[in-house]
């Protein structure tokens, strides 16, 4: 109805329709926007400001959470560093123990590997007494039977009669 109202225009003639649609559309904006701020100025500063509060809360809980991750960032940084350090802490005392380990290990091989020396040792001293007093006994026997042997060739009743006369004789009988 606005819109009509202007677009009407009274001349000589009477009330008569404006044909200019430019110069009427001016008008009809003119009356919107000065409605619009009479009445809608209101509204829209309410909406504006709620919009504005809004825009505010969420920046200051971005700004609260920023602040959050860096104490976070921080705290896990010190943590890593710790963590990093204790790390090392413990390859070096791996490294300790490994080496410790392997020292004890050579070691006791090198006192095993003595201790059989010695024990072979042993038991080839312990055998070859054993095969030289074998040896000794059979040589001992051998020649006990040689001798025997040839006393029975040697010996004759009357060789052996003579020799215990002998024998007597040293002795101190005849």
């Amino acid at each position: 109805m606005i819109g009509l109202l202007f677009l009407a225009t009274t001349g000589e003639g009477g009330v008569s329709l404006n044909p200019d649609l430019i110069e009427t559309n001016l008008v009809n904006l003119v009356l919107v926007l000065v409605f619009l701020f009479v009445f809608g100025g209101k509204f829209l500063n309410n909406i504006l400001t709620e919009r504005r509060e809004a825009i505010e809360v969420a920046i200051k809980d971005t700004e609260d959470r920023q602040k959050q991750a860096a104490s976070a960032l921080t705290v896990a940084k010190k943590n890593l560093a710790e963590a990093q350090a204790e790390a090392a802490n413990i390859r070096q005392t791996a490294t300790t123990s490994a080496a410790n380990a392997k020292a004890e290990i050579a070691a006791k091989a090198a006192a095993d590997i003595e201790r059989m020396q010695q024990l072979a040792a042993a038991s080839t001293d312990s055998e070859q007494d054993k095969a030289i007093a074998e040896l000794r006994a059979r040589v001992t026997a051998l020649a006990i039977e040689r001798a025997e042997a040839q006393l029975k060739d040697l010996l004759t009743a009357s060789a052996q009669t003579e020799l215990v006369d002998r024998s007597i004789a040293l002795v101190g009988g005849k």
